[in-house]
């Protein structure tokens, strides 16, 4: 393990941690702007009080999202300053007016939405939690244009050698964004549905009483979870179709593509390989079925790890271009896998609920409990494909990772404070699960001695 491979190993532990979060809020923002634009129209009691307990819950997600996402950004002085020198010109931009405007707009209205209960009309208070989530959507708008600058170089010019900004709207019109974005916000539409329908789930299951309160909810949460998920896997296929002309060797290291593939190329199910030998063991291939996923049609060559390290080697000089192929490979795979299993259970619930047989399957809601992970998971599996099949670029095509990496930071600085976060982020994870499940466990009727409102939910933080 190296400097570089230590601060990598840190960088990864806290974004993916970090990410684990970002979806969440996004969709639990959307769901409960819905939820409280229902109640405006019906002004039940037991809908508020539903609203109310799924806002607890939000708000310990968010809070725990934020204080993660303050750790992730001091790695960029920590331990990648020559990153940031690099490309804090056009890094920065993008990331300031998400931090201005964003991040301002949700954290307000936030504030509003909590402490507005019977301050403010219903229409009003209803409005303060769409505000919110267009402020979270805008948050990822812009931190999906820093990553995407990261992806595909656009709007820049090299001064005295680092890059600084040409185009502000070129960055806004980076192709990469336009597939990125989607797919992003999707997804996370997508994880608050199932954090939302998988708790409504157990209410259904287990706490009979509350059916008729948690019923709508659920209904709500699983349109919205098979409308995304349905999106999801049809952005993302844009999305890689697009990343066969702009980063071939990605696409290629995510299919363990060692040499380019005959007019119909098959795509492999699964593959079992040495990515050292190239030597493939056993594999379960679909044939034609990767020139359909990269042309929409059943003809058409996809290059291979071979010819385009060729290729780059011609265009940056001499290296080793080559991304990790297992871990590409792999995590592409799970996204895929669990983003089916997405679909099939969020479809699977709409037809249960088209025959009014949900109540009648135990089962399923068993099901939907469990699943509450899946779009987690999946968020997680694609980030890694993201981001490790982008190597050995930190920003293709113009810096390597290895170039980014602070000098002056010792392999024991990294490792300590590697250790450090990772037993903080333990906790803070402990803490957050704990407080979930308090929370679900108390339920939308809270006796007099524990909490009675959402003002109370952002008091119990004081935990944290």
């Amino acid at each position: 393990m190296t400097g570089e491979g230590l601060a990598r190993l840190q960088f990864g532990v806290m974004t993916v941690y970090h990410f684990i979060f970002v979806p969440i809020t996004i969709g639990l923002a959307f769901l409960l702007a819905i939820l409280e634009t229902r109640y405006w129209k019906t002004r039940k009691p037991e809908d508020r009080k539903v609203i109310d307990f799924f806002g607890r819950l939000f708000l310990i997600n968010f809070a725990v999202g934020v204080v993660t996402g303050i750790f992730q950004e001091f790695q960029f002085g920590m331990n990648w300053s020559d990153y940031s020198r690099f490309v804090g010109d056009v890094f920065g931009a993008p990331l300031a007016v998400e931090a201005l405007a964003a991040f301002f707009l949700e954290s307000t209205f936030i504030g509003v939405w909590v402490f507005g209960w019977d301050r403010l009309s219903p229409r009003m208070h209803a409005w303060s939690m769409w505000l919110v989530a267009i402020g979270t959507s805008l948050s990822a708008f812009w931190i999906l244009t820093a990553n995407s600058f990261m992806q595909e170089p656009v709007g820049y010019k090299i001064v005295n050698g680092h890059a600084e900004m040409t185009n502000f709207f070129a960055l806004l019109g980076n192709p990469q964004l336009w597939v990125e974005f989607p797919h992003v916000e999707a997804a996370a539409l997508t994880t608050g549905a199932f954090f939302i329908a998988s708790i409504s789930a157990y209410f259904l299951l287990f706490k009979k009483e509350y059916r008729d309160w948690f019923l709508p909810p659920f209904r709500i949460a699983l349109v919205v979870a098979a409308v995304g998920s349905v999106l999801v896997v049809a952005i993302g296929h844009e999305q890689a179709q697009h990343l066969i002309a702009a980063q071939p060797m990605k696409m290629a290291a995510s299919e363990a593509l060692w040499h380019t593939s005959a007019l119909h190329a098959a795509w492999s199910i699964i593959s079992l390989f040495n990515p050292a030998t190239h030597h493939t063991w056993f594999s379960i291939s679909i044939p034609s079925m990767l020139s359909l996923l990269a042309y929409n049609r059943l003809t058409g060559r996809v290059q291979g790890i071979a010819e385009i390290q060729r290729l780059y080697t011609h265009l940056y000089g001499p290296g080793n271009y080559v991304p990790p192929v297992l871990v590409t490979y792999w995590s592409f795979r799970l996204m895929i896998l669990l983003g089916t299993l997405m679909v099939v259970v969020a479809i699977w619930g709409l037809f249960l609920l088209y025959r009014k047989r949900l109540l009648e399957r135990p089962r399923y809601l068993k099901i939907m409990i469990w699943s509450i992970g899946l779009p987690s998971l999946a968020n997680i599996m694609g980030w890694i494909m993201t981001e490790v099949g982008r190597q050995p670029w930190i920003v293709f095509g113009l810096q390597k990772t290895a170039q980014a990496v602070s000098p002056t930071v010792s392999m024991a600085d990294v490792a300590i404070t590697l250790i450090g976060f990772a037993l903080l982020y333990a906790t803070l994870g402990v803490i957050e699960v704990r407080l979930l499940l308090k929370f679900i466990r108390i339920g939308p009727e809270p006796q007099d001695h524990e909490a009675v409102s959402t003002n109370a939910g952002l008091s119990s933080l004081g935990e944290l």
